[in-house]
């Protein structure tokens, strides 16, 4: 506690500009605010100007550095948000306002299909979102909005071309967007190609030293004394722990995007469809697989690193610096996903049909998913996935006093993982959920109240577990005082609830004896699911203090979250062929922290002006009966010094992650690290709107060595050395 008291700045590498702060963002996901200021929820939005300078390949890696957000790495290929400690099914991922309907919840390997390339601005809504957008975000949400279907009319024709390379993944990227308009219709179409090669970093893939620490804590050394497997098993067994790169993380990825819209009247009005389609290929870093990764958040007891054969093979042997997974061993541990995704998308939006409406929202997408998982060059599990969503939002003008929102969304999918590994049956889904939002506006108070009713079914295609149905409720109160011109402070008390996900369900409910369980070859462990699992709910507080300026600004957060029958995954200290068995099981547990965002206007310097941002985080998760919940991000303080003129603009930052020393019950401490970049980016500007950005940073000066405590594969798989990015960026 005293670290989080202690906290006064924060981590950041992406700023935003006072300039920028005073043009005042148009919130998308949140229809009954229009702006930032006047929301209550904890709110923060990447503009299209810091996409252009600071997005990288994967949403969690693009987010990691902003107040109360991280990433969960699962080697470069995989980058998943993680929201004020939470990840997974409590931190979904929408793709302009419905879901990206990925696999992404299910496991740390699989990636989210979003891609931030061809962003124009991204929301995140830190705490409780679940009276907008469902149980999934009873931690928050990450809205990635693009222009696939354009908002606006379009006069004559528009767009972008840009190419970056980036040296540690050794990546290649192209993005074009081309965007035409001829009276009342306008078009859209986007791509972006983009491949990598295997990751270079400081030093060796592998963290030896913890892992043996963590078969120390585990008791696996005295469990085995006095058996000599060292010469009969391991010997002649080797892995590459390889020095300088991480082997097999390359990635390829393609995405196209075409849409259009209609524009009915003056007032904005429109209606639109699109068509995506994403084809994702990675691989898993070494021994993710072979030794299993940490299991999802929250999974507290115990690592995966149990079978003394693998550890061994981890640990023993000379390193195979530069080989390209030569040899049949280790033929055998390459495991790569292959990954499709088509979306189609409709959109409505009338703004003022009738004297008090002031804008009816209306969403539509179908979503059709799958991804291989390859071992070697066999396919060992298909996992698929077929989704339906609607949203229907109704905003209110003031009525009796009051302005609000009234929704409807519902949600079918249908989920399977096929093949010898599948090890989760055909599940049916259903949600459907109705929202009701009002503010009440007194002189320099303004004050929220929202209630969601929700029910969802799962039905399973088994014998060996029953249709499960759950109904939630879910409530808030929320009061934002303007007690000065420049100061507002706000208070906000939620009650969410979460109805267990399929995974958590019925992963493995067909086995009728422990020899029948299935292993999820990309994890290495094998999960058992419940179907006996209830609702999660949580009672989450939140207070914030804003101060802003013409020129500058700061808030600071400080949020308590108290989770009943919060759903983990434990080890269960049982193997099947020397593989740990993991049980889904219910407990209490409790989160709470402080973070802080800030941006200072300096001076004005030559012709430009010169800022300092400041930002910062912590937090801390404990489980009623089982100790710290791992896998949390570690305190984080930094700032970034900035010059921003007409043209050219330069920047340096620093970043300070404190030791995780509080990881879990069976888990290894992440060390702290201080991580240095500085960038410089220049505009050439022409006629008729023509602009070219070329920019050039370089991150991780220092060369750390930098293992995410968010990580699954911190042990594994550690974070880009040092590199130098650079890109060109033409506009029209």
């Amino acid at each position: 506690m005293k670290r989080l008291l202690c906290l006064a700045v924060a981590a950041a590498s992406i700023p935003v500009s006072a300039e920028d702060r005073t043009l005042e963002h148009v919130l998308v996901s949140v229809p009954i605010h229009r702006q930032e200021s006047n929301s209550v929820l904890p709110v923060t939005v990447i503009t299209s100007e810091e996409l252009q300078r600071s997005v990288a390949t994967t949403i969690g890696e693009t987010l990691e550095n902003r107040a109360g957000l991280a990433n969960s790495s699962f080697g470069p290929g995989v980058g998943r948000p993680v929201i004020r400690g939470q990840q997974g099914p409590r931190a979904i991922t929408l793709q302009n306002n419905t879901s990206s309907a990925d696999v992404s919840s299910f496991s740390p390997d699989h990636a989210v299909t979003v891609e931030p390339l061809l962003a124009k601005s991204i929301e995140v809504l830190r705490g409780p979102s679940t009276l907008l957008y469902g149980g999934g975000a009873i931690g928050g949400i990450v809205n990635v909005i693009d222009n696939r279907i354009p908002r606006e009319r379009i006069e004559g024709i528009e767009g972008a071309a840009e190419y970056r390379y980036d040296y540690a993944p050794d990546l290649n990227s192209g993005v074009g967007v081309l965007e035409a308009g001829f009276g009342n219709l306008a078009f859209h179409l986007s791509g972006t190609s983009r491949s990598t090669s295997d990751l270079r970093i400081p030093g060796r893939a592998i963290d030896e030293a913890a892992l043996a620490e963590q078969e120390e804590m585990m008791g696996h050394d005295e469990e085995h004394e006095g058996e000599d497997h060292e010469g009969e098993e391991h010997g002649e067994e080797e892995i590459n722990n390889s020095k300088g790169k991480i082997a097999n993380t390359d990635t390829d990825t393609d995405v196209i995007t075409a849409g259009f819209s209609f524009h009915f009247d003056e007032k904005g009005s429109y209606a639109g469809f699109a068509v995506n389609n994403l084809n994702n290929k990675y691989g898993i870093p070494p021994g993710a697989h072979e030794h299993g990764h940490e299991e999802e958040h929250g999974e507290h007891e115990g690592e995966e690193h149990e079978g003394e054969d693998h550890e061994e093979e981890e640990h023993e042997g000379e390193e195979h610096e530069g080989e390209d997974h030569e040899g049949e061993e280790e033929e055998e541990e390459i495991v790569r996903i292959d990954m499709d995704q088509t979306r189609y998308d409709a959109m409505v939006h009338l703004y003022e049909p009738m004297d008090s409406i002031e804008v009816v929202r209306g969403f539509l997408t179908y979503t059709d998913y799958e991804h291989k998982e390859l071992e070697g060059s066999e396919v060992g599990t298909r996992f698929k996935r077929d989704t339906w969503e609607t949203r229907l939002e109704v905003v209110h003008n003031a009525l009796l006093g009051t302005e609000g929102v009234v929704g409807l969304q519902a949600k079918s999918d249908t989920f399977e993982a096929v093949g010898e590994e599948g090890f989760i049956p055909k599940t049916d889904s259903t949600e459907l959920g109705l929202f009701l939002i009002e503010d009440f506006h007194r002189n320099e108070w303004t004050y929220e109240a929202g209630l969601r009713g929700e029910y969802v079914e799962r039905d399973p295609s088994t014998n060996a577990a029953s249709n499960e149905d759950f109904t939630n409720w879910s409530a808030s109160l929320s009061a934002l005082w303007q007690f000065d011109d420049n100061w507002q402070t706000g208070v906000s008390l939620a009650r969410s609830a979460r109805a267990p996900s399929t995974e958590e369900l019925f992963s493995n409910v067909d086995a009728m004896d422990p020899e029948e369980l299935v292993t999820h070859a990309a994890t290495g462990i094998i999960e058992v699911g419940d179907p006996d699992l209830d609702n999660e709910t949580s009672l989450n507080a939140d207070l914030a203090l804003q101060w802003h300026s013409a020129n500058s600004w700061a808030e600071l957060s400080v949020f308590y979250n108290q989770f009943n029958d919060y759903i983990f995954l434990r080890n269960s200290g049982e193997e099947v062929d020397e593989t740990a068995v993991y049980d889904y099981l219910q407990e209490d547990a409790k989160f709470y922290g402080v973070e802080f965002e800030s941006s200072f206007h300096l001076t004005d310097l030559g012709p430009g002006a010169l800022a300092l941002d400041l930002r910062g985080d912590a937090i801390r998760g404990d489980f009623k009966d089982n100790g710290d919940v791992p896998r949390l991000p570690p305190v984080r303080v930094g700032a970034r010094l900035s010059w921003t003129g007409d043209a050219f603009g330069t920047w340096v930052s620093v970043l300070n992650a404190g030791d995780q020393d509080r990881p879990g019950d069976f888990e290894t401490d992440t060390d702290g690290y201080t991580r240095l970049d500085l960038g410089a980016d220049y505009r050439f500007s022409f006629a008729q709107e023509r602009e070219l950005l070329v920019f050039i940073k370089w991150k991780n000066i220092t060369d750390e060595e930098i293992r995410l405590s968010t990580s699954f594969l911190r042990n594994y798989a550690p974070e880009a050395g040092q590199s130098v990015a650079a890109g060109i960026r033409f506009s029209f």
